[in-house]
This record gives C-alpha cells, structure tokens and sequence, in this order.
C-alpha cells in the first residue's frame, strides 16, 4: 500500500516546503523506494501559466504539457519522480472541476458543498497520483500557503480526511516553520511554531515531524526539546534547517539529522541505507570549483529571481560539469533599447543569454545583445524567444530584410520572420492553450547541437505560440544560419535549433532546455555554453 507524507508549512509563505519535500523525496529515493511528488496551490487560478512571473515566479512545464508552480522544478531536479498534469492542483482547478461537474448533472440536484464535494475532489487528485502502472511506496504531497489561511483550508480538511481514509499508520506530517532571530534578545524564539502548529492541530492534524527554518542560527538541544514538549513531537524528529550553501547540500544536512530514517519509522517502512557517494561528491565538486564563468542575461524580469528558477538551477549544474561557478548577471534588456552603451554593458561577460520572455517591452535591447554577440564572436545562447530573436537580428543585419519582426510585437511588419503557429490562430483563451510540453527534435550531423547531444533524436518541452516562418529558410541559411534541429511536423518541419556558421557558439532553441537539466546530468546545451564562456575568457585572458 503507498504511504503518504503532507508537508505543510507555518508562520510565513515561502518558508521552503518545496526544498524539504524535495530533498526528502531524493533520500527515500536513495534508499530504493518508488516516490510519487504532488504540489497543491491554494490560490484560484486554475494554473500558474497565465501569472506575471514577478507574482509566481517561473511557470515549470511538464512533459505531457503541464503549466506548474516552479517547485515541481525541484522535484525533478532532486528526484526522478514522473511528473505529469497530475502534479499541480490548485483551487481554481479543483473548483472548476466541480462547477462542470454540477452543470452537467452529476450530483443529482444535491447542493454543493466545499465538504464534501470540493474535499472529495481534492482527494480524488491525490488517489489518481498512485494510481499509476508502476507502484508507488511513497506519495509526497506538498501544501502552498501557510496554515491559517483562509485559502488553504479546503486542502487541509482534505488531508486530515484522507489520513482517516487510509489509515493515519500510513501517512507522516512534516511541518516547515519559521524560527525567527530576535537581534535584541539574541536568541531564537519558539513561540511562532508553537502558535502554528496550534492552528495545524485545531484542523485536525498532528505534525510527527517539524522541520525549523532558523536562518544562521542552529536550533540548541533546550529549545528543540521546548518544541518537541509543547507540539507533542518526539525530539528527535525536530530538524534544524538552517540556510545551507549551495541548495544541494540540503539532503544532506538532513540525512546527518536522520530524517528519512525518521520517516520512514513513522510510516512503518523498511529501507536498505543509502548510497549519496555520488550526490556528496557533486556538492563537493560545486563547493571546491574556483574558476568563473560570467554571463550576462538579457531580459526584462531582472528584478525577481524566481522569475528564471530553472535557467539559475540549469547554470549552476552547467558549472558543476565544467569545474566552475557561474556567475549570472541579470541585465534590463529596456535600458539597453533606450540607448545604454551596449558595448560597456556587455563587454565583460564571457557569454550571452537571451532567455524565454512575452509581450514587445525590451525586444529591441535583446536583438541588440544578441548583434553584439554575434558580430564580436561573444558566445550566445537564446531559449525560446531568445531563439526567435538571434533569427529576427540576423535577418535585419545580414539577410537585409529591413523592418524583419515577429507578428507578435509587430503584427504588419513587412518581413514576418517568426509568426503564430497555425494552431494558434483563432484561439483566445490563453490558459493552457501554447505549444506545450515535450515534442521530438531531429538533430542534424555535423552541427553543434547534434556534438552537444551526442544523438540524432532528441525530446525538449516548450512553451510557446510563435515559430520561425519557414518562407524565409533560405534567406536566413544563405546569411549564415544553421538550421540543426527540427521537429517533423506533416507538410513542413519546424525549425527548433539554429547556429552561425563562422562563430565560435552561437546556438538558440526554440523549446525550454532549462526544465530538464539535474545536478547529476547537467543540460547539454547549457554545458557547452558554459564551456564556451570558460574557452572565450581564456582567449581573451
């Protein structure tokens, strides 16, 4: 039977139950279990894809197409879960489910209720996420918000439920809290976990594991135990999560506290020990690298580091490979268009990223980054629009197609290089409507991509409307461009990867390379940019 472990969180929003779900699902990994990962957000969108990143952050795509919160980019990156539509619940989906549901009859004329019919929903998402082919051991099902918000209580009530529903000898409550410094007195302060674990237990719910957020500071063994006494947990299920530098290294301060070995007792599951040689050794390699590769990244959401998650995540596991640290210097590509020193701004950098993007504000200063790129032989990589842009440049200053532009920013210029999809037009609702998801790429001999890959067939996820107009393929090719890959699409192949001819690496892909990349396995795209910029460095060194 699959056991379950719910990670809630309490005192404030963003306090790390992401991190903690995800890092306790590697070491049950480890330890040879099947893990399932779900993440259930309470507010009422029905998908994070249509939120300003400066609101959510980064949208994480799955690859049957999913839209998700940006935690399932750690699951994937610590685990080897599947993820899938579903992994990511919200209260808009949930409700719009049973609001269909009503409209088509099937309650029979009962009145609709949050319980049960909204709880019963919300249950029926967590028993669909095991009822796979595969069996899982272990499902972890990670709670947003905090406990006491309104917004949440429905997917409480649920679990409580739920935990009666399979028996509460099959299910483990992890709670993430905050243990805040008070400078005046010096000290940690218990009470707020104290407070929250309260509001946790008057819905019903126990926590068996508390896992304190202390910033700098280490819980002492009194004021774990004053935690262990008020919140009826045993003391040795108190973890201490301090802020630990790189973010791989969380697994393993939570291996030295035991808390797989934890949970696992709670749960009433046995495990062989693990083997994290492999993982310890890549934190180590992270740790001792001295060189630095430094990459300007041109884009519009520089104020907001979640906004690019999986490009910062996908950067550091690059370097990992390369023994080296990247530096990522986030660059407004609206100052650069508004007549900035594009050669001052750019002319410290080892690489260039154009990376993913919507919406006309600050074009015209990433298709200057990616000129300045090309024409001094600055190596270049370009996701998503990144791609569209190296083509829209290219074809305005080497192919001379004046005024060349995508129809999204100008929809009547005279040279549409990059146009809508032929299955875009004529929609209008925007929620989960792009291309979305993992689509088969044919990788080209002899091109940068196919050496990157070391393969001819290659599966990325995307998230996009726009494509490259295949009316101009031959205008671009006899300016220099390489097409290198391409998904096969009936009477015309999409063009997903473009290289220059006459550059040392100059390559964009029209799909999200960042979604797939883990520490162990670093994104080969990513890596030999990353290579790229170590060789450029050398050379002008």
């Amino acid at each position: 039977m699959t056991k379950y472990i719910f990670t809630t969180g309490g005192v404030v929003s963003s306090v790390g139950k992401g991190i903690v779900s995800a890092s306790l699902g590697m070491l049950l990994e480890a330890r040879g279990l099947r893990i399932a990962m779900m993440k259930m957000d309470p507010y009422i969108n029905v998908d994070p894809g249509t939120m300003n990143p400066y609101e959510h952050g980064e949208v994480f795509v799955t690859d049957d197409g999913a839209e998700t919160d940006l935690d399932l980019g750690h699951y994937e990156r610590f685990t080897s879960a599947k993820l899938s539509q579903k992994s990511n619940a919200t209260t808009g989906a949930v409700y719009n489910t049973v609001i269909q549901k009503e409209r088509r009859g099937e309650f029979l004329g009962k009145t609709v209720q949050v319980i049960p019919h909204i709880t019963d929903e919300i249950k029926a998402r967590i028993r669909s996420l095991t009822a796979e082919e595969e069996p899982v051991d272990v499902a972890i099902i990670e709670i947003g918000g905090t406990v006491g918000d309104i917004e949440s209580l429905p997917f409480l009530e649920a679990l409580r439920q739920y935990r009666l529903d399979v028996g509460p000898e099959n299910c483990c409550c992890v709670h993430v809290t905050l243990v805040p410094f008070i400078d005046a007195s010096g000290e940690l302060k218990t009470k707020p976990t104290q407070h929250s674990v309260r509001a946790l237990r008057d819905i019903g719910l126990q926590p068996d594991i508390i896992v304190c957020r202390t910033g700098k500071h280490s819980l002492a063994k009194e004021q774990r135990q004053k935690i262990a006494l008020f919140c009826n947990v045993t003391n040795d299920a108190i973890i201490n999560a301090e802020d630990i530098s790189p973010l791989y290294a969380i697994p393993l301060n939570f291996k030295r506290q035991a808390l797989d070995d934890i949970a696992l007792r709670i749960l009433g599951l046995g495990a062989p020990e693990s083997d994290l040689a492999e993982w310890t050794a890549m934190v180590d390699r992270l740790q001792a690298a001295d060189a630095t590769a430094h990459i300007a990244a041109v884009g519009k959401y520089v104020g907001h580091d979640d906004a690019y998650k999986s490009i910062n995540e996908a950067f550091v596991h690059a370097g990992i490979h390369n023994d080296c640290k990247v530096r990522l210097t986030w660059v407004d590509s609206e100052k650069l268009e508004q007549g900035a020193d594009i050669s001052k701004a750019l002319e410290k950098f080892d690489g260039i990223l154009v990376g993913p993007g919507f919406g006309s504000r600050g074009i015209e200063g990433k298709i200057a980054a990616a000129q300045y790129a090309r024409e001094n032989k600055v190596p270049y990589f370009g996701i998503c629009l990144g791609m569209q842009i190296a083509v829209i440049e290219l074809a305005r200053h080497k192919a001379g197609l004046k005024g060349a532009a995508s129809t999204e920013f100008v929809p009547e210029t005279p040279h549409p290089v990059i146009s809508l999809l032929s299955e875009q037009r004529g929609v209008k609702d925007m929620g989960g409507t792009m291309r979305l998801g993992q689509y088969r790429c044919e990788l080209r001999e002899g091109t940068r991509a196919r050496a990157a890959y070391g393969a001819d067939v290659i599966y990325e996820r995307h998230r996009h409307r726009y494509e490259f107009n295949n009316e101009y393929l031959d205008a671009l090719t006899a300016a220099g461009m390489v097409v290198s890959g391409v998904h096969p699409k009936g009477d015309h192949d999409l063009v997903e990867i473009i290289e220059l001819k006459d550059h040392p690496w100059f390559c964009a892909g029209q799909f999200h390379p960042e979604f797939k990349s883990k520490p162990l396995r670093p994104q080969p795209l990513f890596r030999d940019f990353v290579g790229a910029a170590l060789r450029y460095r050398e050379k002008r060194d």
